[in-house]
């Protein structure tokens, strides 16, 4: 079979953390013949979508060790599958490949679905969960920040569509900064930003729970480093192996059903103490640290499952 990936440029990916690396050699294990490019060389044309692309091979079973092609026009319609792998931004350019990719024949799985990705970005998804939340603020406007802290005199004041971290301020009412901080999202940010309580539980350390197929498959404590309520690894967050909680699978089973509904077949969830804080959909992370603290092969779990299920019509798996 053929698989595309479409992702950041492979110079700039970290080997020893990235997760599309595991992803691609795992399909190279099973004998597919693998492709890169970048949403940036989108082409429609005549009825097809084109991608400008390489084919990609590791050596020896090593993601630091890769030949690539020289770079052809790859009509997409003549690949099995294909992963959105790129990173957010979650912006117009993002948002433009989502509708591209959904005018593939339907004998291309894309995977995550490209309307599941552009109808459920990674802060807003959540909010249809509204009981297993921390209490979120979605706004550009002051008096309404003002108004929530009032309630909650301690929150995280962050950019609707970021990733990995950045962008993420810790807002206190009695903080001489607080006016300022809200000031520069104002100034900065052209869309309303998220304002959601403080939850002292992330000084322990968050979990990011790997779902595939709606179904919970390995979990990562990332733990924050001293003197930040961050718990990322792109800034300097640790990782170690943890179990699933009870609550971390009801937490699990009560998004279930709209991630099969969406075709959200590879989701990252995070959870700070009892509550659910992001679904990530767009390019989920934490395969290699998974594989180091667990033993768990997650890309293999996505490439055995993606084979046993019909991508088209996804279906809740069937309970024990």
């Amino acid at each position: 079979m053929k698989f595309g990936f479409q992702m950041d440029p492979v110079s700039t990916l970290n080997h020893s953390t990235d997760s599309t690396l595991p992803m691609i050699l795992e399909s190279q294990k099973r004998k597919n013949q693998n492709y890169i490019f970048s949403p940036s060389s989108l082409t429609f044309k005549k009825s097809s979508l084109y991608a400008q692309a390489k084919e990609i091979k590791f050596k020896n079973d090593k993601l630091n060790s890769y030949t690539l092609s020289s770079e052809k026009k790859l009509n997409l319609n003549s690949l099995n599958y294909i992963f959105i792998r790129q990173d957010p931004p979650y912006d117009m350019e993002y948002i433009s490949s989502m509708h591209l990719l959904e005018q593939l024949s339907e004998k291309t799985k894309v995977v995550n679905s490209p309307s599941g990705i552009r109808n459920a970005p990674e802060k807003i998804l959540m909010l249809k969960f509204n009981k297993i939340i921390p209490p979120t603020l979605i706004t550009r406007s002051k008096k309404e920040i003002d108004r929530f802290m009032n309630s909650y005199k301690k929150s995280v004041i962050k950019p609707l569509y970021g990733n990995g971290g950045q962008g993420i301020f810790l807002l206190n009412k009695n903080d001489k900064n607080y006016n300022q901080i809200i000031e520069k999202f104002i100034d900065e940010e052209n869309t309303p930003f998220i304002v959601q309580k403080f939850l002292p539980e992330i000084i322990k350390g968050d979990k990011r729970i790997i779902l595939v197929n709606g179904e919970p498959v390995a979990a990562l404590k990332r733990i924050p480093k001293k003197n930040e309520f961050r718990s990322n690894i792109h800034v300097g967050g640790t990782t170690k192996a943890v179990e699933l909680s009870r609550n971390d699978r009801k937490i699990c089973s009560i998004i279930q059903e709209t991630l099969i509904s969406e075709k959200l077949f590879f989701v990252g969830i995070d959870i700070i103490g009892n509550y659910l804080t992001e679904i990530n959909v767009t390019s989920p992370t934490c395969i290699q640290e998974i594989k180091k603290a667990h033993k768990i092969d997650v890309a293999k779990i996505i490439f055995d499952r993606l084979c046993s299920v019909s991508y088209t019509h996804l279906t809740l798996p069937t309970k024990a």
